[in-house]
């Protein structure tokens, strides 16, 4: 069995592509203003948004520590893989977590191979921990979708996926917060 194949011909089956009908989640803004002002529009950016705001706790459920930006190594049978960030997490109950992450930004397209990679990594490396793959992409005015996805038979499936826009506190409305109670 050639895994390198495998992994190739699933990955072609599915994109990855953020649901423009979901209502964005507002989340007060922490990023400092220093890195606002002087940060690129690119993917390292983007996971900074993520990473000051804790969008990955939010999303998951869980308490998350950065463990790695930009992490590149090679795994036996497939070669070399990359992680944009990577995360360890644990919940309530002490299960822990490692959340390997890919981000886009613009008209990128988020693919499942990066993520399969990820998995495999993780899985090696990492056997102890549940693999919890995450994909962020950047959209138009601060929306920032993100995406919890697992492999099932074969193939990178979307777990949940949800939308958060980040802006100043004082935008957050009554309205937004009994909104968002509602789903608890």
């Amino acid at each position: 069995m050639n895994i390198r194949n495998d992994i190739i011909q699933s990955a072609r089956t599915i994109r990855i592509k953020p649901n423009e009908a979901m209502l964005p989640i507002k989340v007060p803004n922490a990023t400092p203003e220093i890195l606002l002002a002087n940060a690129f529009d690119d993917e390292q950016a983007l996971l900074a948004k993520v990473r000051y705001n804790r969008l990955i706790d939010l999303f998951l459920g869980i308490t998350t520590h950065s463990l790695q930006n930009h992490l590149r190594t090679t795994v036996k049978g497939i070669g070399q893989v990359e992680i944009d960030e990577l995360y360890v997490g644990l919940n309530r109950r002490g299960s822990q977590f490692i959340v390997p992450v890919q981000a886009k930004v613009g008209k990128n397209q988020l693919g499942p191979v990066q993520t399969q990679h990820a998995i495999s990594l993780c899985a090696k490396r990492y056997p102890e921990l549940i693999c919890r793959p995450v994909s962020v992409h950047a959209l138009s005015g601060d929306r920032i979708a993100l995406f919890e996805l697992t492999l099932s038979e074969g193939e990178i499936r979307i777990v949940d996926q949800k939308h958060y826009m980040l802006v100043p506190a004082s935008d957050i409305t009554a309205d937004d917060l009994r909104r968002y109670g509602m789903g608890s």
